[in-house]
């Protein structure tokens, strides 16, 4: 008990120091401390993160092992992992890279480019998400793996929705796939259903489930209730940090139209530390410019459509070295890519 005790004492999400004073997310070491009490008796460390949706209980994105900021190791080399009668499944992606020569475009004009796009209103705004995802996972006494996985959500006219959940690599297209299904990882042939589920008629106005509004003052006061829970929320403006994830639970239960992409610019254009990286093609082959910012040891990637300012995707990598659970700077954590 002696100990568990002092595992939370130095687990305190406000300390006298701290930034958030109790009002804000774990910092990264409290949520190392955290997890090791909650989990370090357990034979396997995981935390399973997807977005919530109506009518189910709350999962937060892929990643094992730290909870939300802090997991696992990038397989060094992009090591690869399968059994000894399949071909072997390739591990983490590698960070993407700046093309060069390439100009940086800075996000007031990135403000102009969607805002032209938005003039004609299409697309238009649409419920559901098509989402590939790479996450990283570890699990004690084994190689940490990147499991790929490709989520569906398609909404009826009468408020029911389909979920459809695949293991699939659009890197390598026909080759076995690594999945978490079942707890440890193992490799499935590419396109395997990992879920496929119906739900029923349901109704919520909340966000991320009620309606984003298209202006970019009440978009940010959709994505503050995304970001801070109702019995926390304070009038401060969103951090950098605050707004990503934000706009991630956002693209998880909807697909932007022109007028919201636009909204979103606008908001990233105001962001802290948010700056221009240069033109990069992300892991589906789209071209698109690159925002960087970091903090507390990783940097946050935003890659925006050339053209109309759409989020084509979101990365995270790690900027410094966590020796203890054999991270290195530059490895890759979490990668996810929104179609539509």
């Amino acid at each position: 008990m002696a100990d568990e005790l002092e595992l939370l004492r130095r687990a305190n999400p406000a300390p006298t120091d701290g930034p958030h004073f109790g009002d804000g997310p774990l910092d990264h070491r409290a949520e190392r401390q955290l997890e090791r009490l909650l989990h370090e008796d357990r034979p396997r460390r995981r935390l399973r993160l997807l977005p919530a949706l109506p009518g189910r209980t709350p999962r937060a994105r892929l990643v094992w092992g730290l909870a939300a900021t802090a997991v696992v190791l990038v397989v060094a080399g992009n090591a690869v992992f399968g059994g000894p009668s399949t071909s072997r499944a390739v591990a983490a992606p590698r960070p993407l890279t700046v093309r060069l020569p390439s100009t940086p475009v800075p996000l007031r004009e990135m403000v102009a480019l969607a805002d032209a796009a938005a003039a004609g209103g299409s697309p238009r705004l649409r419920k559901g998400t098509h989402v590939q995802s790479w996450s990283l996972g570890m699990s004690d006494g084994k190689h940490p793996v990147t499991v790929p996985e490709e989520r569906v959500v398609r909404w009826r006219a009468d408020d029911s929705h389909t979920e459809l959940v695949v293991a699939t690599d659009p890197r390598r297209p026909g080759h076995p796939v690594l999945t978490d299904e079942g707890d440890d990882p193992h490799e499935v042939a590419d396109g395997h259903v990992i879920s496929r589920t119906t739900y029923p008629p349901m109704w919520n106005d909340a966000p991320p489930e009620g309606t984003p509004p298209h202006t970019a003052a009440r978009l940010r006061a959709y994505l503050t209730e995304i970001a801070r829970p109702e019995i926390n929320r304070s009038t401060a403006p969103l951090s950098t940090a605050e707004l990503f994830d934000a706009v991630g639970e956002l693209l998880d239960h909807w697909t932007p139209g022109a007028r919201e992409s636009a909204a979103l610019v606008r908001l990233f254009a105001a962001a802290e530390g948010l700056r221009p990286a240069g033109e990069v093609t992300d892991r589906l082959g789209r071209p698109g410019h690159a925002y960087v910012y970091d903090t507390r040891g990783l940097r946050h990637m935003l890659i925006l459509e050339p053209r109309t300012g759409a989020v084509l995707g979101m990365e995270t990598t790690f900027t410094r070295a966590e020796p203890e659970y054999r991270v290195k700077a530059g490895d890759v954590m979490e990668y996810r890519a929104w179609m539509r």
